[in-house]
């Protein structure tokens, strides 16, 4: 028993990472219909920014801050260059955009901070979370920032004038356009807070699988999987896709006989597969609808 809710504790902690991944995933994908495949190296890149601030003196928090400042801002500036002179392009020409962000910014990470794996810290330090073994300070507040984040998300779309708004222009952006939203700047305010969302899980799984270019390009496909699964339509569910997948992972790779370390990701797609078989929107997205 105490295995089994070591493994449940374990992997909820892990989804917490692949919740904010997946978060930032299905801001973007609700802002142009893409799925961002650079979107692990945004992230990287801005922790990356982070560890730098702090080798420079900056406490933690203050860190903290102002990589998200950084990310979100970077976030519009990558929109208003890249992606905006495609909006009407075909979808592979977006994809070749996708794919050469990603090679710029690993590249660009290399050079300057070169690939050698470096240390991160952790505000939480590494002890047992209230004397319990079951699991880490690090590991609670990695659980509690995602979720005080999906509650500041929900409360940012569901009352504020700005939320509404983008949930408007990307649900309907030709109505949106006829009651005065922007919906050109909704979409870039949309790619600022997915940066900021994928800035903050660099920063807190970097603790854990230390600091290099690399780092988030297996945590990217398990964010993908998670927004699937959940639903990308909904934020809501690409937070409980990403706990599913973390826990599911773990019990996986401990009951299910030769399955290990190595075959943990094949079974968690796997059971993405099957739920989508039987539900094509994920657990929470809606259908999208089209009249023809």
């Amino acid at each position: 028993m105490d295995l089994l809710t070591n493994q449940i504790l374990a992997g909820i902690a892990t989804g917490a990472i692949y919740a904010c991944m997946a978060l930032s995933v299905v801001m973007i994908y609700q802002a142009i219909d893409h799925l961002n495949f650079a979107q692990g190296e945004m992230a990287m890149f801005s922790t990356f920014m982070s560890w730098q601030l702090m080798q420079w003196g900056v406490p933690y928090w203050g860190a903290f801050l102002i990589t998200l400042a950084f990310s979100f801002v970077g976030g519009i500036v990558i929109e208003r260059v890249l992606f905006r002179p495609l909006a009407t392009a075909p979808v592979m020409t977006n994809v070749a955009g996708f794919i050469a962000l990603f090679s710029i910014i690993n590249s660009c990470a290399g050079l300057i901070w070169d690939f050698t794996i470096k240390q991160y810290p952790t505000p939480f330090g590494s002890s047992p979370f209230l004397g319990s073994q079951l699991i880490s300070t690090h590991e609670a507040g990695m659980i509690g920032i995602t979720v005080m984040l999906l509650v500041c998300l929900y409360l940012f779309f569901r009352y504020t004038k700005i939320g509404l708004a983008m949930r408007a222009a990307a649900s309907m952006p030709e109505s949106a356009r006829l009651v005065g939203v922007n919906t050109s700047w909704m979409i870039a305010l949309g790619w600022g807070m997915a940066a900021a969302i994928g800035a903050i899980a660099g920063m807190l799984i970097a603790p854990l699988v230390f600091l290099e270019p690399n780092m988030l390009g297996g945590v990217l496909i398990y964010g993908f999987a998670a927004a699937v699964l959940g639903g990308l339509t909904s934020p809501l569910g690409a937070v409980v896709g990403g706990f599913l997948v973390g826990i599911f992972e773990n019990l996986a790779g401990t009951y299910v006989p030769g399955v290990g370390n190595e075959l943990k990701l094949p079974i968690a797609l796997a059971l993405i597969v099957v739920v989508l078989v039987v539900k094509p929107a994920g657990l929470l997205g809606r259908p999208i609808l089209k009249r023809v």
